[in-house]
């Protein structure tokens, strides 16, 4: 890497800024719309079954294509990919906000992620263009970077509300223009200049799938609706296995594949990618069905149901830059992901018994807050572990493959607890509503504490190369 020969580049604090932020709004972008659906519905003619896709229309894309992006962050470089996704999401949010009718708004929810498939891979491998020569301060960079993505996700359900009540519901897209233009004009300057590497690009690959993806989500989507044994919904989910079959055939014949299979076999690549899905698959739906509680059965506004999120957002962020990168380096990476998946999964069968005339202090602080303690101490060592597993040519596609697993993880994590909500929901009284809530976080739950076991019997614990070495040292060795 450059840095080896020159040294630290002196504006890598900055330009952690501006990748921390790339992190925040990628993920915030999943969760802002989720106050304005029901002005979206009555604007745009949206049925109620057809409402989630305004959230999966964005998620598949993003979560499809995250590899292609990684992949090209490694042929075009991360530097002039991460200007271009920039880009891509500016022009997404205009027509997502412009949008008068439906197509055209699952269009530009569609633009934006795959806006979001360029930035997120090329943020974390210029991440580790700045840092990785210095274990210490990338296991802190980890840290700053890791606090964006919950913080972005529960800020954007606050962001959201406050947006839709004041303002008007097209301003959920439109915040992100002047991002866009700070880093399109901020990027030359502080990011480092990465050469581009001579290849191909597996376009049938990318195709292959984002279709399997985008199938997948839709029959669990639908099922509810159609019926779990349905013909429409198997012949649905057989699309999507014969699809993500082909796509992993063609990976393991092609010279110069989407997905190079045999990046598994690096040490902790897998393990900790399957942490990160599961991870997302607790999380996302947790939030999710939260801020419904906190409308629909304790008739909190807009702006209040957002801003009884806020203590979560905190408590993710101080933990992860303050106490986690200690905690790394005295436990190791291992324990802090068991020990994280573990206390998720309490906090969320916590909330699972919130109850239908329950109040804030009650029913969600406590529990919201175990669930974020736990969230925050998971994320970054398992994120940590996953990008350091490869070696440093590898960086982007390592990062496309945990971008991906955490945003499938999300899509398929909230479209099966939404399927397990609406089969115990009767009707719209706040007794029936609570009992399908309670049902969706008890399976959050259920999939964390899964989480926390397979971490156990799978995550491997770093030897260090000398008995001076700290945990966070062994996790970052492979990226030096």
């Amino acid at each position: 890497m450059a840095t080896d020969n020159t040294g630290p580049n002196p504006r890598r604090w900055r330009a952690l800024a501006l990748i921390a932020a790339a992190q925040f709004i990628v993920i915030m972008d999943t969760s802002i719309i989720g106050v304005a659906l029901p002005k979206m519905k009555d604007v745009l003619g949206f049925s109620q079954e057809n409402l989630s896709w305004v959230f999966n229309a964005y998620v598949v894309a993003f979560g499809g294509l995250l590899l292609l992006g990684g992949r090209l962050s490694d042929l075009l470089g991360a530097r002039r990919l991460f200007s271009t996704g920039w880009a891509v999401l500016g022009v997404g949010s205009v027509v997502a906000g412009l949008a008068q009718n439906v197509p055209t708004e699952l269009a530009g929810r569609a633009v934006q992620g795959l806006g979001a498939a360029m930035i997120a891979p090329a943020a974390l491998t210029l991440l580790m263009m700045l840092f990785g020569g210095n274990p210490k301060e990338l296991t802190k960079a980890f840290a700053l970077y890791g606090a964006a993505a919950p913080a972005g996700g529960t800020a954007g359900v606050f962001l959201g509300g406050l947006i839709t009540q004041y303002i008007s519901w097209p301003w959920v897209f439109y915040i992100n223009i002047p991002v866009a233009l700070v880093a399109l004009f901020a990027t030359p300057s502080l990011m480092p200049s990465v050469p581009r590497r001579s290849g191909g690009i597996d376009i049938f690959g990318a195709l292959t799938v984002t279709g399997g993806l985008a199938a997948a989500v839709y029959a669990i989507v639908r099922a509810p609706e159609a019926g779990w044994a349905s013909a429409s919904t198997l012949l649905t989910l057989a699309v999507a296995a014969v699809l993500l079959i082909a796509f992993l055939v063609i990976q393991g014949k092609r010279r110069e594949p989407l997905m190079r299979l045999s990046i598994f076999r690096a040490p902790n690549l897998g393990a900790a990618n399957l942490a990160q899905f599961l991870l997302a698959a607790a999380w996302v739906p947790m939030w999710f069905f939260l801020n419904l509680y906190l409308q629909q059965v304790l008739h909190l506004g807009a702006f209040a149901s957002g801003a009884a999120l806020l203590p979560m957002t905190v408590a993710i962020m101080a933990i992860m830059i303050t106490a986690a990168p200690k905690l790394i380096a005295r436990f190791g990476p291992k324990a802090l992901v068991v020990t994280g998946m573990l206390a998720l999964g309490a906090g969320l069968f916590g909330l699972s018994l919130a109850r239908p005339d329950g109040n804030f202090w009650v029913d969600v602080l406590p529990a919201s807050l175990l669930a974020a303690i736990g969230m925050a101490l998971a994320f970054i060592p398992s994120l940590g572990t996953a990008i350091s597993a490869a070696p440093p040519e590898d960086g982007g596609l390592a990062s496309g493959i945990v971008n991906t697993g955490y945003q499938v993880g999300s899509a398929l994590g909230l479209a099966a607890m939404t399927a397990l909500a609406g089969a115990q929901t009767s009707d719209t009284t706040v007794e029936s509503l609570t009992s399908g809530f309670s049902a969706a976080f008890i399976g959050s739950a259920a999939i964390a504490v899964v989480g926390g076991l397979l971490a156990v019997a799978t995550l491997r614990t770093p030897r260090p190369e000398s008995t001076g070495a700290t945990a966070a040292d062994a996790q970052s060795a492979p990226v030096m």
